[in-house]
């Protein structure tokens, strides 16, 4: 005897278990200084309630298992991997996205930010698919190291994953936007 499988428009056996809704839960994110409140699954990792609900796509979804950087944010100002944490868990934190960088210095959201024109100027980018996991990277760096060396970021940008600019275009703008953010500083200037 031949058994052919249901049509997919078909009723289902009237035996068969109704499919359980999924669980819900209310959350409230502060995404890039905006307050977000989201219903969707505890399970939903960040980077996918970053993208899907809150459509930020510029954080992207490479290996989603923590290993190339191309999903990291800053939470509380530390770079995480978004696909190793579940959304719920940064409820209450500071979440930044790469969308967050591109205020520039006269708080124009057209303006590119001083890291991002740097890896521009220094050509720090091809293919981009793992630029914004390398900027969120280098700007939660910076922030902690402002004064770091040369090997210092080096160090720090072989956590992320490339496969097009070799990596050392990437090291030369993280370093001229450390240079340029420290010659600013007020103190920086009175030195002078």
């Amino acid at each position: 005897m031949t058994t052919h499988p249901r049509p997919p428009d078909a009723p289902a056996a009237a035996d068969a278990p109704a499919p359980e809704a999924p669980e819900l839960q209310l959350m409230v994110l502060d995404v890039n200084g905006e307050r977000h409140e989201v219903i969707t699954e505890p399970r939903r990792t960040l980077v996918d309630v970053l993208r899907h609900e809150l459509r930020l796509t510029g954080t992207h979804v490479g290996c989603e298992h923590g290993i190339c950087g191309a999903c990291t944010v800053l939470v509380d100002d530390r770079p995480v991997r978004a696909c190793l944490m579940f959304a719920a868990q940064a409820e209450g934190a500071r979440i930044r996205t790469v969308e967050s960088l591109s205020t520039g210095s006269c708080g124009r959201p057209d303006e590119l930010g001083d890291l991002q024109r740097a890896f521009r100027e220094r050509h720090a980018l091809q293919c981009g698919f793992c630029t914004p996991g390398f900027l969120m990277l280098a700007e939660g760096f910076l922030a902690e190291r402002p004064d770091a060396d040369r090997e210092q970021i080096r160090e720090v940008v072989a956590a992320n994953l490339c496969r097009c600019t070799g990596y050392q275009p990437i090291v030369e703008a993280i370093e001229q936007c450390a240079a340029t953010r420290r010659a600013a500083r007020p103190d920086a200037r009175k030195e002078k």
